[in-house]
């Protein structure tokens, strides 16, 4: 077949589509009122982060002129297709909150701006301005503006029309940034009875311009919402005679100026004020330039506050025990019995933190190394390394300084560490750490002895409250001693070690996935059972594609559940009839991965901290471990099957409309529902 003929997705298409699943989330009347009000949030911040990321690169692209591009991706084409869909994804985001804003009032909650205020309403507005909001606010005279970076990313603005209603002044023009860094978004107004009313911080502002500018002879006021996205990507300098750490700190202040790449404003400004912006802003008709709402910047919705409706929130989620983690008992003593498998956030991440508490004060415990991506904005997981360094533990930590929107927390992290005597070691430009590993030594009958964690999420403990993943600890010494190499790895600046246990990227994970596929395929053609089940967040590295492709049309069945991008399209008769997949999208964000193969009828068993994509296969460590316990096996395969039989939120993948829920008769299976039960009966199960 000629790549002419093989459908492969665009992928910055396809998160669109993914990110549609998540606005599908905020329509869904399935779900809580006030979550689908936070989903409405998600995908704010989803396209936000698409913009700074993907467009940015992609406008890059353009700019550099270029008749031939590296990559098949038409850039120019590309944002078109883009803006569409965006714009197509915004109208229904508009409609969907206006239905909200109607059921809330069903449940006497009801959002205001400042010219529904009552008497009463509009005192207790200005007695929270004066006390809260005033001496955060620092207006910028547009004719004072000079240079574009004064406005920041991730922030609104609103861009103020001053005036005085008998002509006696000369109209001036002022920026506000709202300081929702500090302030909520939300003021929650006096009561009425049992009516509850709430009014943005925006319109809080709005209300009280005169106390800002009044004293400056203007009386006639106006206000409307802009925002700036910035490009994020980071240039990273290669002067050899700077450390990493100077080199990241000086690439974030660029970031902070980096080129807009989308300029959005409420449609109702007036058309001189909207001119001098921009124009100030050097931003042209050829950027990206949009008309749109009273407000910007939903993802604060994220923090709706609840005015004590329970009911329209979910149940709060009560994290299960594990059947092998009794309380009162060391979790070391555990590991070596049996291998572990926590699933987040059915089962508590505090194992993982009870876990560092026990090796910080063991005294056979010597030492323990880690590799962090993300750590949580208070963590625990940092402080008990920092524990176990008082302790006399040798610690080592690799710090990925390159995650990206977490650099600055992991250099404060990086240097608190190296405080308290704990060794930290930063990545190279250009090349990442991902994968999610911890080694524990410790002395045991005059020998060392290992336990290592492998999993599929950060060491995060506010992430594992949201994110379902997975995390492998086991004492197995095969595989801990290639959790010692793939560390020792990155001590020695990244010398290839022989790996027995793991498949390690950027050196082989690929080649091993294209091996156990192909042994699928030999299978295939003898008669024997050939399948793979895959479990993703993205997929979209397209010689796996193609090679997905050519296991289907041997005959090959293979499952996926792809959470996010997914450039290969099942269902296509003589190309991938064999194929099915579905993303899921619900309550919690899957973000485990998971691959089984039949394997001739001895299933293979792997959880991984990369999903199939360039970056993860080339550019990346990472690790994919492979599960030798029997019972964490039929667990898997348990949990995958309770996936692949959601029809309540499972999408199909596949050729026609996209984002069709998935039905089929018989009873309802929400599978995150469905495996939270599962996993609970098997703890009852043991009692």
């Amino acid at each position: 077949m000629t790549r002419a003929k093989l459908p492969i997705l665009n992928r910055d298409l396809n998160w669109l589509y993914f990110n549609g699943r998540v606005l599908q989330e905020a329509a869904d009347d399935r779900n809580p009122l006030l979550e689908r009000l936070k989903f409405l949030g998600i995908f704010s911040n989803n396209r936000d982060e698409f913009f700074r990321v993907r467009v940015a690169t992609l406008t890059r692209m353009l700019k550099m002129e270029r008749i031939h591009y590296d990559t098949p991706v038409n850039p120019k084409k590309a944002l078109k297709e883009i803006g569409e869909l965006v714009q197509s994804q915004e109208r229904e985001f508009m409609e969907i909150y206006s239905n909200i804003v109607r059921e809330l009032g069903t449940h006497d909650i009801f959002i205001i701006n400042e010219d529904h205020l009552t008497e009463l309403q509009g005192h207790s507005v200005l007695k929270y301005f004066h006390e809260q909001v005033r001496a955060n606010l620092f207006p910028i005279m547009i004719s004072s503006l000079r240079d574009i970076s004064t406005l920041r990313d991730k922030s609104i603005y609103l861009a103020v029309k001053l005036g005085h209603i008998e002509k006696s002044r000369k109209e001036d023009f002022a920026l506000i940034e709202l300081p929702t860094k500090t302030i909520s978004r939300f003021f929650i107004l006096p009561s009425e009875g049992n009516k509850r009313y709430i009014i943005l911080l925006d319109d809080v502002i709005r209300y009280c311009l005169s106390e800002i500018f009044s004293v400056f002879g203007y009386n006639s006021f106006s206000a409307y919402t802009i925002k700036i996205t910035r490009d994020a990507e980071i240039d990273i300098d290669t002067d050899v005679s700077k450390s990493f750490l100077e080199v990241m700190r000086e690439s974030l202040k660029q970031r902070k100026r980096g080129i807009p790449v989308r300029f959005v404003y409420d449609k109702s400004i007036p058309e001189d004020l909207l001119k001098i912006i921009t124009k100030r802003l050097e931003i042209t008709k050829d950027d990206p330039i949009r008309g749109g709402g009273r407000y910007h910047n939903f993802k604060d919705f994220m923090g709706f506050p609840n005015l004590g409706h329970r009911e329209l929130e979910y149940k709060p989620h009560i994290p299960l025990k594990h059947k092998d983690l009794p309380i009162n008992r060391s979790i070391l003593s555990s590991i070596r019995h049996k291998d572990i498998m926590l699933h987040y956030p059915y089962q508590s991440f505090q194992y993982i933190i009870d876990l560092l508490r026990e090796a910080s004060i063991d005294p056979k415990v010597r030492s323990i190394k880690m590799t962090i991506y993300r750590a949580a904005r208070v963590s625990n997981v940092i402080n008990s390394l920092i524990n176990a360094a008082r302790n006399g533990k040798f610690v080592t930590v690799f710090m990925e300084l390159q995650a990206r929107f977490d650099e600055e927390a992991n250099i404060y992290w990086s240097g608190r560490l190296r405080e308290e005597g704990v060794k930290v070691i930063h990545s190279i430009p250009g090349f990442k750490v991902h994968c999610k590993l911890m080694l524990i030594r410790r002395k045991e009958n005059n020998t060392n002895f290992f336990y290592s964690f492998l999993g599929t999420g950060n060491f995060n403990e506010d992430t594992a409250k949201v994110y379902s993943d997975m995390s492998l600890l086991t004492a197995n010494q095969k595989i801990c001693a290639d959790v010692d190499s793939a560390f020792h790895l990155m001590e020695e600046n990244y010398r290839p070690y022989k790996f027995k246990s793991l498949i390690v990227a950027p050196f082989s994970m690929r080649n091993f996935f294209i091996k156990m596929l192909n042994n699928e395929i030999r299978n295939a053609k003898k008669g024997k059972q050939a399948w793979a089940i895959i479990k993703l967040n993205s997929l979209v590295d397209e010689i796996m594609v193609k090679k997905l492709y050519k296991a289907s049309q041997a005959g090959v069945k293979i499952k996926m559940i792809i959470r996010g991008i997914c450039t290969l399209v099942p269902g296509i008769p003589g190309i991938s009839e064999n194929i099915e997949a579905v993303s899921i999208v619900d309550r919690f964000l899957e973000h485990a991965r998971v691959i089984v193969f039949a394997n001739g009828g001895d299933n293979k068993y792997f959880i991984t901290s990369g999903d199939w994509m360039v970056r993860n296969f080339d550019n990346r460590i990472e690790i994919a471990t492979p599960v030798l316990d029997p019972g964490i096996k039929k667990q898997l395969k348990s949990c995958l099957e309770i996936q692949m039989a959601d029809n309540v939120k499972a999408r199909i993948i596949g050729p026609g409309k996209a984002n069709q829920y998935k039905y089929t008769e018989g009873p309802a299976i929400r599978s995150q529902e469905a495996i939270y039960n599962f996993l609970k009966e098997e703890v009852a199960g043991e009692g």
